[in-house]
């Protein structure tokens, strides 16, 4: 749970520590006023003030210019974020890819819009957007900016003009996110009540910047392990339930996590009790493999088995292969003799694909 929110906000770790650094020179007030309606509209939903009312407002897309001193910055660096998206028509994209994203791909899924042509917003257009911003510091923003404007060129107008007015809510969302969180000045959140405080500023200021429909499209999921992780939290704190109040309560808590989540959280808790069964009954193969029947149905207890006689089979071969590898190493064999018998060595233990993977194991012995 991101209990300090800033720049790294973001559930795929992939986000801009570096553009407060990146746009120091732009005047702070059109980020600082909705960073203040924020605040106010947290304490109005934490009283219950918002209950059925989504909160939208934001400042208008239109960002004029900042003067700044004379101290060399570029102009892209004088701007705002989102009228740096309307710039970066003029920016042209470098040739090579940034060092990170070599051997990478670009996010798919993101170039979804309605039959009327209109751009529906979804979790993977913020991963593509996070996929570039990723690379901040080895490009400049503007250059970014340019990447993520190239890609979006996929799309046909309207949803590729509303794409744009996207990005450029989204990157003033976060550098608005960084001035939030210089206002807490670098204190950790001390307790349940100040935690859920601060997700409601966040939340606040999301739906400032960007409309309920994509504020709900880019951290749904996040915002729904955030208050499991503060209702969890809540029910560890309560010292009034007993052991199994306590179960009930989170099993109830973990009910309001999305799907794929809630079915990943139980298949996690399920493998961890098969480790603990298998090395509980590992003198008794029969009771194991009653034990995964039960658990997992017949053909997943199949492929348990199997893969469970696989990794034997595989520590058996290493066990073997290990001693007479060390024993070859002491040999005093010169390098080129050494590596031509190493190599000799694992193609008599190993299949082509596992040569590999042993390969890797002796370079890290």
């Amino acid at each position: 749970m991101r209990l300090t929110p800033g720049f790294r906000d973001c559930s795929q770790a992939t986000d801009m520590p570096d553009l407060p650094i990146i746009m120091k020179s732009v005047s702070r007030l059109s980020f600082i006023v909705p960073v203040i309606i924020a605040v106010v509209i947290a304490l109005w939903l934490l009283a219950g003030g918002a209950q059925d009312q989504p909160v939208s407002p934001r400042p208008s897309d239109d960002s004029a210019d900042v003067t700044t001193g004379g101290d060399g910055v570029s102009a892209a660096r004088q701007q705002s974020p989102s009228k740096l998206v309307v710039d970066s028509a003029e920016s042209s994209v470098p040739d090579q890819q940034p060092s990170s994203l070599v051997g990478t791909s670009e996010p798919d899924g993101w170039a979804k819009t309605d039959r009327f042509g209109n751009l529906v917003p979804s979790g993977e257009l913020r991963q593509l957007f996070e996929y570039y911003l990723s690379a901040l510091g080895e490009e400049t923003l503007s250059q970014l900016v340019a990447r993520i404007r190239l890609a979006l060129s996929a799309l046909e107008e309207p949803a590729r003009g509303q794409a744009l007015g996207t990005l450029g809510r989204y990157l003033d969302y976060k550098l608005a996110l960084s001035d939030l969180e210089a206002a807490y000045g670098g204190a950790g959140a001390s307790g349940p009540d100040e935690i859920e405080r601060r997700m409601a500023e966040i939340q606040a200021l999301r739906r400032i910047w960007m409309d309920a429909g994509t504020a709900e499209a880019f951290f749904a999921d996040e915002e729904a392990i955030d208050r499991y992780q503060l209702k969890k939290l809540s029910i560890g704190r309560d010292k009034g339930l007993t052991e199994q109040e306590r179960e009930e309560a989170l099993s109830a808590a973990e009910m309001a996590l999305p799907e794929p989540m809630r079915q990943a959280r139980q298949d996690t808790r399920k493998f961890s009790r098969y480790e603990q069964a298998r090395e509980a009954l590992a003198s008794d193969p029969e009771a194991l493999r009653a034990w995964r029947q039960k658990e997992f149905g017949d053909e997943a207890a199949q492929r348990l088995a199997d893969l469970d006689a696989e990794q034997k089979d595989w520590r058996l071969r290493w066990q073997s292969y290990a001693k007479e590898r060390d024993a070859l190493k002491a040999s005093g064999l010169a390098e080129p003799e050494r590596e031509e018998s190493l190599a000799r060595l694992r193609e008599k233990y190993f299949s082509e694909t596992e040569r590999v993977r042993a390969k890797a194991l002796d370079s890290i012995q």
